[in-house]
C-alpha cells in the first residue's frame, strides 16, 4: 500500500505546484478518483490473499482424497487378488452366466468339471450333464475322461442380469452312500438269516410230504390232482419269498425315466382292482392329471404301491373301502393308500418294515420291506398312520425332480 500513498502525494503536490493551471474542481475530482482506486486495490488484494488461501485448502483437501482413493484402491486390489486365489483354490466348480446365456467367469475346477470357461455359451458344458438317480444330482465325464457325480446349484446375482452357478463333486459322497446302503442291507441279511431259513424250511417240507404223498401211494385223479395243486402253491410261495428276498438284497433302482403320475394310477387302477373286487372291496383312485411326473424306476415305484394296495385290500377282509391318491407338500409327491380296515396296533407298527415280519400266514414279510427300500433309494421315504378299528393309512413320498432344478432351467432363466 505505499506506492499508491507515494502516488497520491506525488499527485497532490503536482497539483499543488500547477494549481495556477488547473481548476479546484478538477482537482478534487482527481483526487477523489484516486481514492476509489487506492480502495479498489486494497480490495484486490484482500481477495487475492483468501483466493490463495482457498487454494491451498483445496490442494490440501484434494491430496488428503487422492490418499484415501489410493488406499481404497490397494485395499481393493488386494481384496481381488484374494478372492481370486480363493476362487482358484475352491474344490467347487464356480460359474458366472450372463443374461445372454454366456459365461463371463469360471474356476480351475469348472473347467475340469464340465468344461466351462469364459466366452463360452453355458448350454454348450449342460450337454455333458444326465440326470442321475438321485435329486438334483447331475452325472457328467470330465475332462479327463473319468465319470463324476455333480450337485447343481445357482442364485442370481443382486442388481446384475447374471446368475452364479455352483458346481459340487458328489462323486465320493455318491460312492459312501452306495457303500452305506449296501452294508445296510448286508446287516440285514445276516440278521435276517435264520428267519429266512425257517420261511424256506415251512413250504418246503410241506411241498416235499406232498410230492411224497403222489409218488408213494396210488390215489385217485381227483385226490392227485388237489396234492399236486397245494404242492404248486408250496412251491409258488417259496418262489416268491426267494423273489422278494433278492430283490431286498440287490435294493436298488434299476433305470431312471419321467414318470407320467396319471397314468402310474391308472396302470395300479387295471392291476388292483379285480383283487379287490374279489375281496368284496371298493377301490378309488383319485384323479391325478394335474400331478405332473416324477423321476425313478417305474417298475420298481409301481411294484411298491401294489404292495400297499393288496396289504390294505387285505386289511379290509370281505367289505370295505381302498382309496389311492396323490398330493403335493413342498417338492415331494405323496402316493397315499387308506383303507377302512381293522387298523394296526401301535407295537405292531414299530416292526411292520422289518424283513420277515408279517402277520399274515401267507406273508413272506418283505414287502413293506422292499417298498421303503424303493422309496428311499428314490431319495424318499413311507410312513404309516393307523389305529386299532380305525383303518389305515400309507403315505409314500418322492421328491419331485423332472423339470425343477435342471441345468438347461437355469440357462432359460438367465436369458
Amino acid at each position: 500500500m505505499a506506492e499508491p500513498a507515494a502516488a497520491t502525494a506525488a499527485v497532490t503536490a503536482a497539483t499543488a505546484a500547477d494549481a495556477p493551471r488547473i481548476a479546484p474542481e478538477e482537482a478534487a475530482r482527481l483526487a477523489e478518483a484516486f481514492r476509489l482506486f487506492n480502495a479498489a486495490s486494497a480490495e484486490l488484494s484482500e481477495a487475492y490473499g483468501t483466493l490463495e488461501r482457498q487454494v491451498a485448502s483445496l490442494t490440501e483437501e484434494l491430496a488428503e482424497a487422492n490418499g484415501e482413493l489410493r488406499r481404497q484402491y490397494e485395499q481393493k486390489a488386494r481384496l481381488t487378488d484374494r478372492l481370486t486365489t480363493l476362487l482358484n483354490q475352491l474344490p467347487a466348480g464356480v460359474v458366472v452366466v450372463d443374461g445372454a446365456g454366456g459365461i463371463e467367469q469360471a474356476n480351475p475346477v469348472a473347467f475340469d468339471m464340465v468344461g466351462a470357461q469364459a466366452g463360452q455359451s453355458w448350454s454348450s458344458c449342460t450337454g455333458r450333464l444326465v440326470q442321475a438317480d438321485a435329486p438334483a444330482e447331475w452325472d457328467c465325464t470330465d475332462s479327463e475322461g473319468a465319470h463324476r457325480r455333480l450337485s447343481v446349484s445357482d442364485a442370481p446375482l443382486t442388481g446384475e442380469n447374471a446368475r452364479i452357478v455352483l458346481l459340487h463333486d458328489m462323486t465320493r459322497q455318491h460312492a459312501l452312500k452306495i457303500a452305506a446302503a449296501r452294508n445296510e442291507r448286508l446287516a440285514a441279511m445276516g440278521e435276517m438269516a435264520a428267519s429266512l431259513a425257517h420261511q424256506l424250511r415251512t413250504p418246503l417240507a410241506a411241498a416235499t410230504l406232498y410230492v411224497g404223498t403222489l409218488i408213494g401211494r396210488e390215489l385217485p385223479p381227483a385226490d392227485m390232482r388237489s396234492i399236486a395243486s397245494r404242492a404248486q402253491d408250496r412251491l409258488r410261495h417259496l418262489e416268491r419269498l426267494i423273489r422278494d428276498t433278492l430283490m431286498f438284497a440287490r435294493g436298488e433302482v434299476l433305470g431312471r425315466e419321467a414318470i407320467d403320475v396319471a397314468g402310474l394310477l391308472e396302470e395300479l387302477r387295471h392291476t388292483v382292482e379285480p383283487v379287490a373286487r374279489a375281496a368284496g372291496v371298493e377301490l378309488m383312485v383319485d384323479d391325478a392329471s394335474a400331478a405332473g411326473t416324477v423321476s425313478g424306476d417305474r417298475k420298481a415305484i409301481a411294484s411298491a404301491l401294489v404292495s400297499l394296495l393288496e396289504n390294505a385290500v387285505q386289511a379290509c377282509g370281505t367289505e370295505g373301502e381302498v382309496g389311492l391318491s396323490v398330493g403335493i407338500d413342498g417338492n415331494r409327491l405323496g402316493f397315499t393308500v387308506r383303507d377302512t380296515g381293522r387298523g394296526i396296533a401301535p407295537e405292531i407298527q414299530e416292526r411292520l418294515f422289518e424283513p420277515f415280519f408279517t402277520t399274515r400266514d401267507e406273508g413272506t414279510g418283505l414287502g413293506l420291506a422292499i417298498a421303503r427300500g424303493v422309496a428311499r433309494v428314490h431319495g424318499g421315504d413311507i410312513e404309516c398312520v393307523s389305529a386299532p378299528g380305525a383303518g389305515s393309512q400309507f403315505t409314500l413320498r418322492l421328491p419331485i425332480t423332472a423339470g425343477s432344478g435342471a441345468p438347461e432351467d437355469m440357462l432359460e432363466k438367465v436369458q
